[in-house]
C-alpha cells in the first residue's frame, strides 16, 4: 500500500510539475523538442538525471526508514535523517528543481528557467511556512537538533545522529 502511495503522489504532484506544466509552457511559447541534439542538451541531462535519482532515493528513505510518502498527508512517521537527509533537509525538492533547470537547459528556454526559480519560491515559502513548523511538533527537540546541524538548501557536513 505505500508503494502505491508514493507512486499515485509522484505521478500527481512532481509529475505535474515537471512534466505537465513545462509541457504547457513550452507548447504556449513554441518550444519543440530539438531534432539534433547539441552539446546543450546533452549536458541538460545532467542536472535533469542527478535530480530524477535524488527524487526517488528520498522517496525511498521515507518509505523504508520513515514508513511514509511525501505527501503531507500521509508523511513519515519517523524522522528521516539518512541518506541525503544526512546532508541537505530539503533533498527532495532539489531534485525537483534539479529536473526543472534540466528541462531549462535542455530546451534552452528562459519561460521554464523563470518556472523554476517561481518553484522555488514557493517551495521555500511552503517549507518555512508549513513544513518546517509542522515538523517541529511532531518531532521536537530531535527535529530542533537536525535543523541546527544541516541547511535548508545548500548541502553541508553529513549529519551526526545522537542518541
Amino acid at each position: 500500500m505505500l508503494l502505491l502511495k508514493n507512486i499515485i503522489f509522484t505521478i500527481f504532484v512532481p509529475g505535474t510539475i515537471t512534466i505537465l506544466i513545462p509541457y504547457g509552457i513550452l507548447t504556449r511559447n513554441f518550444v519543440a523538442v530539438p531534432s539534433q541534439w547539441g552539446m546543450p542538451q546533452y549536458l541538460a541531462l545532467l542536472p535533469a538525471l542527478l535530480g530524477v535519482s535524488v527524487y526517488f532515493r528520498c522517496v525511498w528513505d521515507f518509505a523504508s526508514v520513515g514508513r511514509g510518502t511525501p505527501a503531507p498527508i500521509d508523511p513519515p512517521k519517523v524522522l528521516v535523517v539518512r541518506g541525503l537527509y544526512r546532508y541537505v533537509r530539503n533533498p527532495i525538492y532539489l531534485g525537483v528543481l534539479f529536473v526543472l533547470l534540466g528541462e531549462a537547459a535542455f530546451f534552452e528556454s528562459r519561460a521554464l528557467l523563470r518556472y523554476a526559480i517561481g518553484v522555488f519560491v514557493i517551495f521555500h515559502l511552503f517549507v518555512i511556512v508549513y513544513e518546517e513548523p509542522s515538523l517541529r511538533r511532531k518531532f521536537g527537540e530531535s527535529y530542533e537538533r537536525y535543523c541546527r546541524s544541516v541547511r535548508r538548501w545548500i548541502p553541508g557536513k553529513k549529519y551526526q545522529e545522537t542518541a
